[in-house]
């Protein structure tokens, strides 16, 4: 009966529709959406625009109060932080019933990768160069979401990051425009499906818009400053590939943009988004950023809540400014009626394109979430998609894959832990539910294999670095023996072995939100731990567990194999075994260049050249370069190991010359040179050798994911156009320009074929 008074309500609406002059649509949500609106109060209409949270899984310190009187005074839009069909299904229930035009709620909630079912954090995704895996997660993602009754996610975050200092990189796709925007249309397309209205789709949010990454010194929540022409050409890339693939909703991030905070920044907002893009989807703020406008200066609470709405912001995350204070502001001329009703129209839409106003308990299903949630299926997805991110770093001797017998000395806090398996941003997650590396191995091996543990340190010993990471849960937990007597035990545990396996790095929320560091190697309880081990003479693979590129010369230089897992989410320990014991071959490369030291940062591959730049093996006197380390970066993008090889041929072009309106193809031999059947990501690379202005040395166009047998040989072809030449000039105009340019293919951004091509008009 509940649904059938509310579809009711819905058609005396509908049929008391008048077409006005502002929007004389003829589609049926139009229509609607029309009607409702001329009967809504300025008051209610103001409401739509208030997103709230009773708690549960926030990241501020501010929790919405009385909020079922708010829903029953249509004072609420949506909802975050809850989620399970029967609470869902409640709050529901008091906007339908008892809220005077029974509008329906959104539900979102920070589903980032993955919902119950972790997959590895978006860093550690985006170094499988998989999009269609990508895609697969996001899916399943939505799938869960849906049957845990959501149906709004706060994901992709898209940001480019340069800085590993800056704690959200793990949530990213990395420093490379071209494949951070291949992955947020992957992401979206995930998420959204071809239909909003099925009840196993969720309406995606890409985030943060915009230039989130480039915070000063890596520091949360920071200024950012640049020209618009790397904005236009290194940053929005993402964001855009997004709106393109259709995304339902953008999120305002918390940064300045060249002096305007981004949440009252027209500029961005307005000028960007829905002029140049044409974006016609809701933007919502991030957690109480438009209260955090009077921080930054602009004004009191009235003034920027007025200033956020004029920019183009429609939702307000918690804050309540636009509840308390959009009214008096329109009494006073500082806000128009007309602004107010684009943001509620916008946030109605979503809702009508969510089937929310059809039917508002559509994804209110308690058996969805008997049997979806953590399914048998969504685990072994899990499984496939954590082994493809993993990156091997380096493996000397060809010490890995283990053999499947004799002893192994497994050692480290984070070889036998639940607690941080599951990363960052992983609200939903059980921990409880995660396979330890530990388990993995004996689940992979059986009794095959003598597994000898020791946890050998603490994550870290800093007491004052322990209070701030342990402020949701203890993830650093601090053993009784002291840390002499447990790298005593693990060197002893060592002696007895044949390989010892390290499994160190970071706690989980040592990365994410507020978790940015100065210092980004292994905490000293760990390299002293490692040092000892290294010094027993026996093999050591290091397995590290992190949420950023970290500085590693010294493990680099000493430890005979280095296999990087990220977070790689709730099945990562049988991913683990599955790759250190040869029944996946590695294939991930990573997608943020690994500094040498901290004091390189930012360090990426597609830097612009310098008047003088350093060439290797030229004097360095009166170069760019420093005095005490390369320019070069330990690890740089797009490099990942395997455990066969693979030679490359030189390039090969179809023609020397490019014409506006067709295209040329670069081709290369990829060879198997290696004893096992591997994956290979071939990159393509290119390089405008003159511009107007100056341009990259090198730019991601292109790559391809091959599988080879041993000893087999295949033709990769990459087509180029006009439009992968293009760029934004410095009148931000979207231009291509003829002259010489570079072709590169190859294995990673600094190991290249190259040939060379003109672009002629």
């Amino acid at each position: 009966m509940k649904k059938l008074h509310f579809s009711l309500v819905g058609l005396l609406v509908f049929c008391s529709f008048t077409v006005s002059a502002q929007h004389s649509g003829s589609t049926k949500m139009d229509n609607f959406v029309n009607a409702l609106m001329k009967k809504m109060t300025v008051d209610e209409k103001i409401g739509q625009l208030n997103l709230v949270t009773p708690g549960g899984a926030v990241t501020g310190s501010v929790v919405s109060k009385d909020v079922d009187t708010k829903i029953r005074n249509g004072q609420v839009g949506g909802l975050f932080g809850i989620t399970g069909p029967d609470k869902i299904h409640r709050a529901q229930e008091i906007a339908v019933n008892n809220s005077r035009l029974h509008i329906p709620l959104i539900f979102g909630l920070d589903v980032i990768h993955g919902h119950r079912t972790i997959f590895p954090i978006p860093l550690g995704l985006s170094a499988s160069w998989d999009t269609s895996l990508i895609r697969k997660s996001a899916r399943i993602a939505a799938n869960e979401a849906t049957a845990d009754a959501l149906n709004w996610v706060f994901s992709p975050m898209v940001d480019i990051a340069r800085d590993p200092r800056w704690g959200r990189v793990s949530e990213g796709s990395g420093e490379d425009p071209f494949l951070g925007s291949e992955i947020a249309k992957a992401m979206v397309e995930g998420y959204q499906g071809n239909d909003l209205a099925k009840n196993t789709t969720v309406m995606a949010c890409v985030k943060h818009y915009a230039l989130y990454g480039a915070a000063e010194a890596g520091r949360e929540y920071n200024t950012v400053d640049m020209s618009k022409v790397k904005m236009y050409n290194e940053y929005l890339a993402p964001y855009k590939a997004a709106v393109d693939a259709g995304v339902g909703s953008v999120m305002s991030s918390f940064n300045t943009v060249n002096g305007v905070p981004a949440t009252a920044n027209k500029f961005l907002m307005t000028d960007v988004l829905r002029k140049q893009w044409g974006f016609k989807g809701l933007v919502v703020t991030d957690y109480t950023a438009v209260n955090e406008l009077v921080n930054h200066g602009i004004g009191d609470l009235q003034t920027v809540s007025a200033k956020a709405l004029n920019a183009g912001i429609d939702m307000d995350m918690v804050g309540e400014g636009f509840l308390t204070t959009l009214k008096k502001s329109l009494q006073q001329g500082k806000v128009t009626q007309k602004g107010i009703d684009d943001a509620c129209r916008r946030v109605l839409e979503a809702k009508y394109k969510l089937g929310l106003f059809d039917d508002p308990y559509r994804y209110c299903n308690n058996e969805r979430e008997k049997t979806e949630l953590m399914s048998d299926a969504n685990l072994k997805a899990a499984r496939e998609i954590a082994a493809r991110s993993f990156v091997l770093l380096k493996n000397n001797n060809q010490v890995l894959p283990l053999k499947k017998s004799g002893t192994i000395a497994l050692i480290g806090p984070l070889a036998d832990n639940k607690r941080n398996m599951l990363g960052t941003w992983s609200v939903s997650g059980d921990p409880e539910k995660s396979v330890t590396i530990i388990q993995g191995i004996k689940n992979v091996v059986g009794n095959d294999v003598n597994i000898l543990y020791a946890k050998g340190a603490n994550i870290s010993d800093d007491t004052a670095l322990i209070k701030r990471v342990n402020v949701f849960g203890t993830e650093i937990d601090v053993d009784q023996k002291s840390p002499e007597e447990m790298i005593s035990d693990a060197v002893a545990t060592a002696n007895k072995a044949d390989v010892v396996v390290a499994v160190l790095g970071e706690a989980a929320d040592m990365t994410g939100e507020s978790s940015s560091m100065s210092e980004i190697g292994l905490q000293p309880s760990q390299e002293n731990l490692l040092r000892a081990l290294v010094k027993t003479g026996k093999p050591v693979v290091l397995v590290l567990m992190n949420g950023r590129p970290m500085t590693l010369t010294w493990e680099d230089e000493h430890v005979t194999a280095i296999l990087d897992i990220w977070f790689g989410g709730t099945e990562v320990g049988n991913a683990v075994a599955d790759v250190l014991f040869g029944n996946y071959n590695p294939s991930g490369k990573i997608t943020a260049s690994f500094p040498r030291n901290v004091g390189q940062i930012p360090v990426y591959y597609n830097h612009l050249n310098t008047g003088r730049p350093y060439v290797p093996g030229e004097g360095t006197k009166f170069k760019s370069d420093y005095l005490d380390v390369p320019n070069t970066p330990l690890y740089p993008f797009g490099y990942g190991l395997s455990y066969t090889s693979f030679s490359y041929s030189d390039i090969t072009l179809n023609s020397k010359t490019l014409k506006p309106g067709g295209k040329i193809t670069a081709s290369v031999n990829v060879t198997n040179t290696g004893t096992r059947s591997g994956k290979e990501t071939v990159q393509l690379y290119t390089r405008q050798m003159i511009g107007s202005i100056s341009r990259p040395v090198k730019e991601l166009k292109g790559f391809q994911q091959i599988t080879l047998e041993p000893g087999e040989t295949r033709k990769v072809t990459f087509p180029i156009s006009v439009d992968d030449l293009k760029f934004y000039n410095s009148d931000l105009k979207y231009v291509y320009e003829p002259g010489a340019f570079k072709v590169f293919i190859g294995t990673s951004s600094a190991d290249v074929k190259e040939a060379d091509f003109n672009l002629v008009r």
